[in-house]
Parts: structure tokens; sequence; C-alpha cells
């Protein structure tokens, strides 16, 4: 069977299951756009491609399978750098196909030719320059291989356009068609490794489960439960795994690191075991390195070789998928007597985070899950540091003068929505109070960009984790920052019919930057103030064909949130007008130790 290029890229997509695809044409990729219409794969036409790859990532997120985003050369190519970093620094897997301008023109400064593959080099698992019609159909295989398999991460295919108009004769390529020499993901952990895990578990007096968001990449949130129960060991979960681990179970400490809440973070330096599942040492979790966990033993699993001794290093390195090692981790403290039935199973309640449960969540824990019930006094200095600093703010009428609290906004969402909603978030203050006052109880319900923090990735990043689970309510929690850069989706989400909420914490700031600028810089507020009103947030959304809503005082705010949730046919944004002065707490300071940490003004001693 003869197929032109553009014709056996979309058979070989559709090959590989895609069913949705995110992207925008032009001149080098529009052969490839005419066999879309004969596709079964749905197609959603963005406005911008930065808004095409963040779409493609929350598909991706939610649903784990690879997102789908098709772009033209030059400066649509260029677009979708930014998703592809984010991509690549959070582990998404992606498969983006950009155009090129014909091969007779490359390096020849053609009119939108850029070299998206020297670009993207650095920012892709690995991509390619197809320049031959009959590689297509391998291509694609290898590219959606490499991508979701061992640490999944974007991939990039580069079309020109004279090698899409080119014929071929079509084949379905097979495993043994593959040329990836050398790559070979590991997945299976060393057996030596593991046993020497599990007797340092065993053994240990302050252990802490340290999961980040390798345990969701592999599918791992069961495994991770089993392990945590069996032995009674407290788990922090990082700003990507939130979800991993239920945050109303008795044995979650919640989230650890610059802005994670008192006890997560001290459990960690105080820990004589630190197991971590999936996780990079990231700055923002360690703080300064060399005063992070000093008395800690390492056991660190990731499936990714490089991350092992990168940052910390490990006194037992497994290399290896998260959940198949967690697996073989428990059948090793099994072999060495480890009880198969102890179980501390939540019967439900708010985060031990915010320290509902006290003393008597993480004291219910079995003591036969240790011998010699060794972790008790652990569990009781974590009961005692929850009790003593739980995340709190200022809930007086005069706390609302400024504004509404930002908090009070995200707690009466989180109260109005079903349990399993999906929540996406921007970057900056919004996203870490999302973090903290949201309640996970199930994984890939939270979508969020972590190592790259990219401001405006919620509105784009909601429309894609809607396509993916259209049977979920999907809020996006956006800052009126973040909103301004990738607001025009909502244009893509109303024409699709995709009814994505947007709740905007509009501050009138750059929240997060101002927060430093008055900490840090002596109040000097430089270029961080952006105006309440312009634009005006309602009638803006009103324009892209969205249900606009302004809060101004807290007893609207349920009133609105019920309004937004009944609404089923169009996307709806709602501009909550919060306190500019509001800050997150508690916050590390960056450079310092986390042993510094800064809680709450009311937890300080002489209080606010």
């Amino acid at each position: 069977m003869r197929l032109t290029g553009a014709q056996a890229l979309i058979k070989s997509l559709e090959m590989q299951g895609v069913e949705v695809m995110f992207g925008l044409p032009g001149g080098a990729i529009l052969p490839v756009y005419d066999p879309i219409i004969d596709s079964s794969i749905r197609h959603v036409l963005v406005r911008h491609e930065q808004g095409a790859g963040h779409m493609a990532e929350g598909y991706a997120h939610v649903t784990g399978r690879p997102g789908v985003a098709m772009v033209t050369s030059g400066p649509g190519a260029t677009n979708i750098v930014t998703p592809l970093a984010d991509a690549y620094m959070d582990s998404i897997p992606l498969v983006v196909v950009t155009g090129q301008v014909a091969t007779s023109l490359i390096g020849t400064d053609g009119f939108q030719e850029s070299d998206i593959t020297g670009i993207t080099m650095g920012i892709t698992k690995h991509n390619w320059l197809v320049t031959d019609a009959a590689d297509i159909p391998r291509v694609v295989a290898e590219a959606f291989h490499v991508a979701t398999t061992g640490r999944p991460g974007p991939v990039l295919v580069d079309l020109p356009k004279d090698v899409a108009n080119a014929e071929m004769e079509w084949y379905s390529p097979g495993p043994d068609d593959l040329d990836l020499p050398g790559y070979r993901p590991v997945l299976e952990g060393d057996p030596a490794a593991v046993k020497k895990a599990a007797e340092l578990v065993l053994a240990a007096e302050r252990p802490v489960i340290y999961a980040g968001g390798g345990v969701l990449k592999a599918r791992g949130a069961d495994a991770l439960r089993e392990l945590a129960e069996r032995t009674g060991v407290p788990v922090v979960t990082t700003l990507m795994a939130r979800g991993a681990f239920p945050d109303s179970h008795p044995l979650c400490l919640g989230m650890p690191g610059m802005h994670g809440n008192y006890t997560a973070v001290t459990a960690m330096q105080r820990a004589d075991l630190l197991l971590a599942l999936g996780s990079r040492f990231d700055d923002r979790v360690t703080g300064r390195v060399d005063a992070f966990a000093p008395d800690a033993t390492v056991v660190h699993v990731d499936i990714d070789p490089a991350e092992l001794n990168k940052i910390r290093r490990a006194d037992v390195a497994i290399a290896g998928d998260c959940r198949i090692v967690t697996e073989a981790l428990l059948a090793a403290l099994e072999a060495l007597g480890l009880p198969h039935s102890a179980s501390t199973r939540a019967p439900g309640g708010g985060s031990p985070a915010d320290a509902p449960a006290g003393a008597e969540a993480l004291a219910g824990t079995p003591a036969a899950a240790l011998p010699r019930s060794r972790l008790a006094p652990w569990r009781a200095q974590l009961s005692e540091w929850q009790e003593r600093h739980p995340l709190v703010y200022d809930r007086s009428p005069e706390g609302s003068a400024n504004g509404l609290k930002p908090q009070f906004v995200l707690e009466t969402l989180r109260d109005a929505t079903p349990d399993d909603t999906i929540v996406v978030s921007g970057v900056g203050q919004h996203q870490m109070f999302a973090s903290q006052w949201w309640r996970f109880d199930h994984p890939y319900t939270w979508v969020n960009s972590g190592g790259l923090g990219t401001m405006g990735f919620a509105v784009p990043a909601s429309i894609g984790a809607k396509v993916g689970r259209p049977d979920r309510m999907v809020w996006a929690v956006d800052g009126d920052g973040c909103f301004q850069m990738t607001a025009q989706e909502l244009v893509t989400a109303s024409a699709e019919r995709i009814p994505v909420k947007v709740a905007i914490l509009n501050n009138a700031y750059l929240g997060m930057v101002r927060q430093w600028q008055e900490m840090f810089y002596e109040e000097r507020y430089s270029e961080v103030y952006l105006s309440p009103d312009l634009p005006d947030y309602v009638r803006w959304a009103e324009a892209m064909g969205c249900v606009g809503l302004r809060v101004e005082s807290p007893d609207e705010v349920g009133p609105a949130i019920d309004k937004a949730n009944d609404v089923d046919d169009r996307p709806v944004v709602i501009d909550f007008r919060t306190d500019a002065f509001e800050k997150v707490f508690p916050m590390v300071p960056a450079g310092a130790s986390n042993d510094d940490i800064v809680v709450d003004p009311a937890q300080q001693e002489g209080g606010r």
C-alpha cells in the first residue's frame, strides 16, 4: 500500500492508540493536516503552540498515556520549547511532531526554518529529523517507545515538508525494527541492594519514606501504601507526588520542601533513614544540601541511574522502576520476618499535615509493624510536631480587610467539589496554597509544573486534563499573573466545549515575587504590581465564551463555586479578589538549611 509520508505519519499515530492531539497548522506541517480529516484522531485546535504542549502535558498527567502535539516549523516549533522543557523536568511522556522546511532548504535560513532538533536536544529524551518517508512508521514507533519507557519524558519528531509529500510503501514495524542501540531501561532492582534496604528499614528508629513523582509515573501508589502500612513508616509526598499517598491517611505527613509543612520538613531533618522512592533530592526539598537530613542513612530508588548519587550520596542506590522495586522490597521484608497482616487503613478525616487526628492517628499504627515497637517514640514526636505546628492562617474578620484569604477560598472550593476532582495549578503562591490546603486522596488528581515552574501552565493543562478525563470535574487554580499568559486557550475550551473551571486568586501582584521582595529586599517592590481591574477578568472571560464571575466577600465564595459547579456546557472563570499581603508559610529561605524553616507569624514567639 502506497502512502504519502503525511498519511504514514497519521496512520502510525493511529496504530499507537492516539485518540487526541493538540496542535496548530502552518506551512511546513500543512501536508500532515490533510489526512487528519479522514482520521479517527480528534484534533484540538489551540490558539498558541505553547498551549498545545501544555494541553498534551495535562492529558498525559491524568491518563498516563503520552500526550501528542503537532505544530509547524520555525516559530511554531520554538513556541512549544517551553512545554518540552517542562515535560522533561517533570518526566511527562510527550510526543511532539514539528513541521520542517524541505530538506533542500535546511541550513539556508529558509522561511520559517529553525534547527528545532538542535534547540531541543537538551530538553528531550531523544529527537529525530526524518529525511526518508520510509522511516516514518519506525521513527514514530521508536518515539512512543522512548517517551513511555524507563523514565518517561518528551520526544520530538521533525518532519520536512518534502518528506511529508513523498510516497512510501506502508509497513507496520515490529519490536525488532526499532533502532535504539544502548537504550535499555533497567526495571528490576538489584536483589542484594533490595535486601540491604529491607534490613535498614527494619533497623531504623526514625525512618521516613520520601515519595517523589516517580511513584506516580511507575503506577506505584498501591505498592507505596502497602509498604507504609506494613512497616508503619510515615510518608512525605513531594509537590510532584501529591496524591501518591492519601493525605487523610494517618501515616501521611504531607508535603516537604521550601513551602512544605513543619512536620514533613522537620521529620526529614531528624530522620535516621530516608527511603527515597522516585524522588531526585530537588533543591526545593533539600534546602542547603550540606545541612539536609544530616543523620540519615539514604536508600535511593530511581529508574534513572543518572539521579543516583547526583545530589545526595546514597548508602544504598537502586536503579529500577519504583513499583517493581517497592514490591521487591516488600517481599524482602517479609522474608526477614515482617508480618504480612499489619494494616493502618485510615477511617477518613482530614490531613495529618493539618494535625486533625493528633497523636491518636499515628499512635494507631500497629506496634507489630516493626520489631520491639521501635517506631513508637518517633510516632509520638511526629504527633507532637503536628499538634504544635499545623498549617494556619488568620481566620478573624479583620483578616479579610484586604481581600479574601486565598486559603479560605481553597478550603471552600475543596469542600464543595468531589474528592476525586482534578486540580491543576499555575506557579507561584496559589500553587503552594493549593498543594497545602487541598486534600489529595487519589493519585493523578494534582497537575502542576514542578521542576521548571512554568507560569501560564494551568489553563491549557486543565483543558488537556479534561480532554483526558471528561468524567472528572477539573478546576484550574491560577494566579492573575499566570492567567494573563495563556488565558487565550479558554477560546479553545469554549470552541471545543471543554467545560473546565478556573479560580483566579487575584491579588493584583506577582505574589511570590512580592513575598520575597517583602521578606528579603526590604519591601522594595520592583515591577510586581499588576492591578486588580486591568484586565477586567469577568468581561474577558465572557468575551472568550466563558461564564465570568467576580467574588469580593467571604459570603459570596460558596455560592459562586456552587454556580460554577452547575455549569457543564462551557468554561467558567471566577475572579476571587484575594489579600495582596498574604504570604505562604511555612517557608525555608533560599540557600538556608531546612532547620531555619520560618513558620506562620501566629506560631512564632509573640504571635502576630
